[in-house]
């Protein structure tokens, strides 16, 4: 028997409205009557963390319905949204004041508007974060994927996250099913690196030790753009896990059909939950995930570990703050300078 997972991350539909550079979903909409639906989701077990993502989870007409259903099963709900449907965030955040809203926002103004595709969804975004924090709201933020054209934002839009008092989170752009793209590719791997780096040094003046390690975290970002190994084991399919918006089970959204994407089961199949997860199809993802070939950096796979493996992490959270209290610079691990150095 396999321990339940503790994470789940929720993909209700691959609508959106936004017509993003480093992101297809928009050109591959899911059909309404297809996704799942609240019911779909009552099978499942209790988590730890419940992260709901689309396309745009707020195009969900019955998106309430569906945070009834996983509040039951979670102590933290946090959706993923481009912010777009203004009326539409707040209205949910009226009905669940305890739930957690994460706005994508690309850039400063001019090149979030350019890289999503929507003039007006800077402003928005932002709006939406000020009403959230007069509302009282807590588990609020927003965040940046890097990509070869935005990381010179990457600084400001950390300074803006600490002025409003809000989280700030980082992602570099992958290639998989799920972003429906193949040819995303950073090539300007040292601006990208120093511009992480710039990040990672004001990350440890911080008084919070979360913020200590989310430089770790944005230092195997660098690693990750660089083309470097995982600075911690991937167990996506055992401690977190994906759910499309056909119901079926994957460990992750990384997965590239040339490389290999298997399903561990589907939530509509009429098993349980609990015969999917150990599944000999299950086992057989498990095995892919062990060998898998990507080395991808995101924070549903990396955080998980970074928790669990805490250890490794922790011990250059330490030295690096140390450093950085006696003023002296970021010292990156070994493996990750080799990298950059390939690169140069």
């Amino acid at each position: 028997m396999n321990k339940l997972p503790t994470d789940i991350s929720i993909i209700t539909t691959y609508r959106c409205p936004m017509r993003c550079q480093m992101c297809n979903i928009w050109q591959n909409p899911t059909k309404k009557e297809e996704e799942i639906t609240a019911r779909d989701l009552e099978m499942l077990p209790h988590f730890k963390f419940v992260n709901i993502t689309g396309g745009e989870p707020f195009v969900r007409e019955d998106l309430d319905e569906i945070i009834e259903v996983m509040r039951q099963k979670s102590p933290r709900i946090v959706i993923s949204t481009s912010g777009w449907y203004e009326e539409r965030v707040i209205a949910l955040a009226e009905k669940f004041p305890d739930i957690g809203i994460r706005i994508s926002i690309e850039g400063l103004q001019e090149k979030n508007d350019e890289l999503r595709g929507r003039q007006g969804g800077f402003e928005k975004g932002v709006r939406i974060l000020h009403t959230l924090k007069d509302m009282g709201l807590t588990d609020i933020g927003f965040g940046i994927t890097v990509s070869n054209h935005n990381s010179a934002d990457m600084l400001d839009l950390y300074k803006l996250s600490k002025e409003l008092g809000m989280e700030f989170a980082t992602a570099a752009f992958h290639n998989s099913f799920y972003f429906h793209k193949y040819d995303n590719v950073i090539t300007n791997h040292r601006e990208v690196s120093e511009n992480f780096l710039r990040l990672i040094e004001a990350q440890l003046k911080e008084k919070h030790p979360k913020s200590w390690f989310r430089a770790y975290f944005n230092m195997g970002l660098i690693n990750y753009v660089n083309g470097g190994k995982r600075l911690l084991p991937c167990e996506a399919g055992t401690v977190n896990f994906f759910i499309d918006p056909w119901g079926e089970v994957f460990p992750c959204n990384g997965m590239e059909e040339k490389k290999w994407k298997l399903s561990m089961g589907n939530i509509r199949s009429g098993k349980t939950f609990e015969e999917i997860w150990n599944s000999e199809e299950a086992d057989r993802v498990r095995e892919h995930v062990r060998n898998c070939p990507k080395h991808c950096w995101m924070v549903g796979t990396a955080s998980p570990v970074m928790k669990k493996y805490i250890a490794k992490p922790a011990r250059w959270v330490i030295s690096n703050k140390l450093r950085s209290m006696a003023g002296r610079p970021v010292k990156l691990l070994p493996q990750v300078l080799r990298q950059m150095e390939e690169n140069e």
